[in-house]
């Protein structure tokens, strides 16, 4: 270590050496190049700090994990909806890899206690910035990349973000109708239909009630402010009902 190096110094890299060692076991994923690990972690705070060592930020790091999270949960959502169309897609993958959710997926992986920072940003809440662990996300999601390759990837993303997508946690932009038309045509079970129940209230305070059915038999009801929101909420009770029957 070169003399430059303080007690202190070597007492703080030797805890994020630790650090990062124990993140890699965390996720089963043993980084070949471990520059570039830390590189996905180090903030430009940090670099500005200590000039006289040898560090790189995280900013190309983040440009490149951009795209290829991109690509990867294109690929995902391509292969999983394959009734959706472009418009849905491009807006579902928009909420998948936005700023809150890049945040809640680097919050629960605990990025936060890895970030290396300045002492100014560290004060200042850095560790807790939501553009930050944003960023840090992709950075880490580019570094992997150029380790490991797309593969390893797609199989981080599987533990990570798909199954929130399967589970449902972006069907606030998802279209339901669309979703219900898909398990019907992939099934065979028939012809869908869509009536409006109940229509009351003022002109500008107006509330629809719609019901959606599969040959004559009602698979859901929905209430909206509006007869397409109506339909969309009859369409999600309706995948519900179709996805516990079939659970059991």
């Amino acid at each position: 270590m070169p003399k430059h190096y303080s007690n202190r110094d070597r007492k703080n890299n030797s805890q994020v050496v630790k650090n990062f060692k124990q993140f890699q076991e965390e996720i089963n994923v043993t980084f070949e190049n471990e520059k570039l690990l830390f590189q996905a972690f180090t903030h430009s705070s940090y670099v500005n700090e200590h000039r006289k060592k040898p560090h790189e930020d995280n900013e190309r790091l983040e440009f490149l994990g951009d795209a290829v999270l991109e690509l990867t949960v294109s690929q995902f959502l391509f292969k999983k909806y394959p009734m959706m169309s472009e418009g849905e897609l491009t807006k579902l993958r928009a909420a998948v890899v936005c700023e809150p959710s890049l945040v809640t997926f680097a919050n629960e992986l605990e990025f936060g206690k890895l970030v290396l920072l300045g002492k100014g940003e560290e004060m200042t809440g850095g560790r807790q910035r939501p553009a930050l662990l944003a960023d840090v996300f992709e950075a880490f999601i580019g570094a992997l990349y150029l380790d490991k390759g797309i593969e390893t990837v797609n199989q981080f993303l599987t533990k990570v973000v798909f199954p929130k997508i399967n589970e449902g946690a972006f069907s606030h932009v998802m279209d339901f109708k669309s979703q219900l038309q898909e398990i019907i045509q992939r099934d065979g079970f028939g012809q869908l239909e869509y009536k409006v129940l109940q229509e009351k209230g003022p002109a500008h305070n107006r509330e629809f009630m719609s019901r959606v059915s599969l040959n004559g038999e009602e698979l859901g009801v929905g209430v909206g402010r509006s007869k397409k929101e109506a339909e969309q909420k009859a369409a999600q009770v309706a995948i519900s009902k179709i996805k516990a029957s079939n659970a059991k």
